[in-house]
Formats: C-alpha cells, sequence, structure tokens
C-alpha cells in the first residue's frame, strides 16, 4: 500500500501494533516548518534535537531537515562529521541524533538527502556514479521501511533548491551555463535516485510506512518565461513522485503562487498509486530584517491560505530557528523562535491552527465515523484562516 497516497491526502487512523509509534497521529494537517543550520540554541542538547523538539511541542507532526556526509554530529559541543560513519543507514542509525529524531513521534519526514558516495552530474552522471547513488539510497530506503514498518511514519527523500543547484546559486542571467550535459546529468540524477526508492519498495516487506522521492524548484517565474530551468528542461522527463517549490519567488503575491503552482503540476508527469496534488511547498517565510513581526506573521498567513486553497499537501515555513547571518553579523531572522528564545506571533500561529486542526478532526471523525477527507480538511483550513485574518482586522 501506498501509505502516503493515504496519509498525506486526507490522513489515515493510528497503525495496528500496540507500540508507542502505533499511536503516532498521521494525520496531515499540511502546516509545518524545517531545522537546517540553526544559527543557535539554548539547550545542551544537539542543535538538531532541540529544534525537533521544539516543532514537536508547537503541536507539529512534521520536520524537514538535512543529511549527508556532513551531518554526523556527536553532541553539542562537537559539531562537524563523525568519520566512522560513513553512509546515510549508519547516519540514521548509529548517529544519535538523527535516530533519535527518527525516532520521535513526528508523521512526516521531509530530508535532504545527500549520499555519502554520491559524485557530481554537472558534467554528466557518469556510471560509475550512478550505480554509487543508487545504492546507497536503495540501502538507505530499506532501512527506512524495516525500521519502521507499520510506525504510519511517511519519508519524503529529496535536495535543495534544483535550480540553483542546475544553473549555480544567484545565476538567473547566464543560460550558457547551463549545459546540456548538465541538464542530462540532472534528469538521470533524480532517475536513479527514483529508480532507488521503487525498487527498495518493491523488494521490502512493509506496511504503514512510506518512501518516496521529491525534487525541488525554485525558479518558477524564470520557467514561465521559457527560461532553462529544472521545470521545463528536467521534471517533464522524470519519474519522481512529488515536487517541493521553494517559493520565495512567488510567495508575496497569492495570484503568482498559485500560476506558479499551476505551472509545476502541468509539468509533473502522472505516477501510477499517486492521486491528488503532488507539488508542496517546500520553503516560504519572511525574515525579520525586513518585515516586522507582525508583518512578519500576516505575510506569512496570506502566503498559507493561498497554498492551501490551491491544494497543496504540505505548507513548510523557513523555519524554527534563523539559519541566516548577515554580513554585519546579525540574524536575518528567518524564525518562528528568535536568538532570545521569544517565540514569534507566526510561531502563535501555527501553535493555534494545529489545536484548532486536530479538535476540527476528532470532532469530525466523532459525528461521522471517519477522518475528514483531504477535501473536507482543506476547506474547513481556508474557512480558519479567513476567520483568523477577520478577527484580526477588527
Amino acid at each position: 500500500m501506498l501509505l502516503l497516497a493515504a496519509a498525506i491526502c486526507g490522513g489515515t487512523g493510528s497503525a495496528a501494533t500496540p507500540t508507542a509509534q502505533s499511536r503516532l497521529d498521521t494525520f496531515d494537517y499540511i502546516l509545518g516548518t524545517q531545522t537546517i543550520g540553526a544559527s543557535y540554541q539554548f539547550t545542551a542538547q544537539t542543535r538538531l534535537v532541540e529544534t525537533a523538539q521544539a516543532i514537536l511541542d508547537m503541536g507539529s507532526n512534521v520536520i524537514k531537515f538535512r543529511m549527508g556526509k556532513e551531518d554526523g554530529v556527536k553532541n553539542a559541543n562537537t559539531p562537524g562529521r563523525d568519520p566512522a560513519i560513513r553512509s546515510l543507514t549508519e547516519l540514521a542509525r548509529d548517529e544519535p541524533s538523527h535516530r533519535r529524531v527518527l525516532d520521535m513521534p513526528l508523521a512526516y519526514y521531509v530530508i535532504w538527502t545527500y549520499p555519502f558516495a554520491g559524485g557530481n552530474w554537472h558534467k554528466g552522471f557518469a556510471p560509475a556514479d550512478q550505480a554509487k547513488e543508487y545504492q546507497e539510497l536503495y540501502e538507505f530506503a530499506c532501512h527506512l521501511l524495516k525500521t519502521y514498518n507499520r510506525s504510519g511514519k511517511t519519508f519524503l527523500l529529496g535536495h535543495w533548491e534544483g535550480d540553483w543547484t542546475l544553473r549555480g546559486t544567484g545565476n538567473t542571467t547566464d543560460e550558457d551555463r547551463v549545459t546540456p550535459a548538465a541538464i542530462q546529468g540532472m534528469i538521470d540524477w533524480l532517475n536513479v535516485r527514483q529508480k532507488a526508492i521503487d525498487d527498495a519498495n518493491r523488494d521490502t516487506k512493509h506496511a504503514r510506512v512510506g518512501v518516496y522521492q521529491y525534487t525541488e524548484v525554485n525558479l518558477v517565474r524564470l520557467a514561465m518565461q521559457g527560461r532553462k530551468t529544472v521545470c521545463n528542461d528536467v521534471l517533464p522527463k522524470t519519474a519522481v513522485d512529488f515536487v517541493s517549490y521553494s517559493s520565495y519567488d512567488t510567495q508575496k503575491d497569492p495570484e503568482q503562487l498559485r500560476a506558479a503552482l499551476d505551472y509545476i503540476a502541468a509539468k509533473l508527469p502522472p505516477k501510477a498509486g499517486l492521486a491528488g496534488r503532488r507539488v508542496f511547498i517546500g520553503e516560504y517565510g519572511y525574515p525579520a530584517d525586513r518585515f516586522p513581526p507582525e508583518e512578519q506573521d500576516e505575510m506569512s498567513r496570506r502566503t498559507i491560505r493561498a497554498a492551501l486553497a490551491w491544494g497543496c499537501p504540505l505548507i513548510l515555513y523557513w523555519e524554527m530557528y534563523n539559519n541566516e547571518i548577515d554580513k554585519q553579523g546579525k540574524q536575518r531572522g528567518f524564525w518562528l523562535i528568535d536568538d532570545k528564545g521569544i517565540k514569534q506571533p507566526i510561531y502563535h500561529t501555527h501553535e493555534r491552527y494545529y489545536r484548532w486542526a486536530k479538535q476540527y478532526v476528532a470532532e469530525y471523525a466523532k459525528k461521522a465515523g471517519r477522518q475528514p477527507s483531504v477535501e473536507e480538511f482543506r476547506l474547513a483550513a481556508v474557512a480558519y484562516l479567513d476567520r483568523l485574518a477577520e478577527n484580526s482586522r477588527k
């Protein structure tokens, strides 16, 4: 069974096995956040564990973080790679912080996934590198399926902003840098990764756990101008399960955001067994160095509503703790909790949303004898945000 088709598109009940994981709340409440490169902390825990716990405490059941060779952190005071960890599977199994987070009562894991043995594909993805990428990702997917069998967890394995990866970070003008070899290399890279995940699902006996691939796009306005982009030149030639949209180029304008989501969806090939919307918001956010707290909250709620109304299965705010420091050494303020430990208005918006959403699902299930469908929940969530906006104007 494809868990994600049921869980992320409308919710499922708890697993049948009498374990702590079987009591996991697997309903997709859609809103979430992430923790990548946090620039501060407040406890003796590693930053990954501390921020994951903060996400749980806020009421969320979704997390996004990074896994790769730079992420083998031993403890809070020893950052950097543990040389004894040499693969994604070892990182998940043997590194205490990652194992602890993967074992937490979270239902949805969106992970930037970079095999330790992975090669560069910009000049073409060499067969030897393809084989290494395939094997490590296959083993990692099998590990997740076996370890979290019947847990109710869903894992989406992907990568950071694909257009910057393809074009070079910040390059929106030099089309010559987007070579045919790079385009084909990225196509091959994504298809090798997809085959590894598909084969792991085929070969591993499992139930009530899902492992899927996503690719991330971030220059959709450029794509809509007919320029060389992941959307135009890579995505249509892949078999990926989902697409993440890092939406900074359209997030401020609901009409532009909806048009961008429509454009991505039109480029995404259909996938057997996956129904409904398959494009989600992997990043949006408004830094405090440009938006005061109340405006940060208001702009975020506007983006959330537009993405909810369109039907995104996940909408992920960047991020729990800020990760960006400006040239003067100041926090840029991509945060839900600031560097003084103060919960921002947008944090409280998420916290209240989760309380409302869980109560809505529970009351619906009590009356109807089933959980709401994705469409029923989506419409209720949009109405909730509209009431919130109306009350804030009074």
